[in-house]
């Protein structure tokens, strides 16, 4: 019978990762710049910052503001095509901080229909597998998420987390050594304690599959 661990309470998962840059989108004219030529010399310009930025990129900024028209924006970048995976991304972070489980997961796997390596979306879409208690499926989006982008420090501590709860013992000290080596002292140091715990928790189902033998 699979031994279930005791995480250390601190050890909680790391959370969704919005897609910050954006894809590679046609190059527009910056209405921030001045010239020195204007067409129409004495009319007096009023700049505005935000014109120059195409929909996704209004779309997250006013995401990262707390903006409650983000999710609103998302849908309009999906309807005039920019960034089409990394808006259905975004807002299915929303949706799920939302409490619209449903909706969420419909965002993060449209997003892979038009991005299938889409490094957040996997390891979003993980995320949410792991809050709905489906270990299985979290586990095999972190695993992508890892393949996509091996240098992706989250996502091999998340997995860790679900191999460990999988009872998957020995897999989840590898992948949370691994964690380890990628990130600073300080970001090592709740992974150092869930290290441990593991240690002992396999130590401890061995000496206990040794004496009932």
């Amino acid at each position: 019978m699979a031994q279930i661990l005791k995480l250390p309470i601190e050890a909680t998962k790391l959370g969704y990762r919005r897609v910050r840059k954006g894809c590679k989108t046609k190059a527009a004219e910056d209405a921030n710049q001045l010239h020195l030529f204007p067409s129409h010399a004495g009319a007096a310009q009023i700049l505005e910052f935000s014109s120059g930025l195409g929909p996704f990129e209004q779309a997250l900024m006013s995401d990262e503001r707390g903006d409650t028209r983000a999710a609103e924006l998302y849908a309009k970048a999906i309807d005039e095509q920019d960034c089409v995976a990394d808006a259905f991304c975004n807002l299915g972070i929303i949706e799920s901080e939302n409490g619209h489980a449903a909706k969420a997961f419909d965002c993060f796997t449209t997003c892979l229909k038009h991005n299938p390596r889409h490094l957040e979306a996997h390891y979003n879409l993980a995320n949410l597998y792991f809050d709905q208690n489906d270990f299985r499926l979290a586990q095999l989006h972190f695993e992508l998420a890892t393949e996509v982008d091996p240098n992706f420090a989250n996502a091999y501590f998340n997995l860790a987390l679900v191999q460990a709860i999988n009872a998957d013992h020995a897999a989840a000290l590898h992948t949370l050594a691994k964690y380890n080596r990628m990130v600073t002292v300080d970001e090592a140091r709740i992974a150092g304690e869930l290290l441990e715990s593991l240690k002992k928790a396999v130590a401890a189902a061995k000496k206990s599959r040794f004496r009932s033998a």
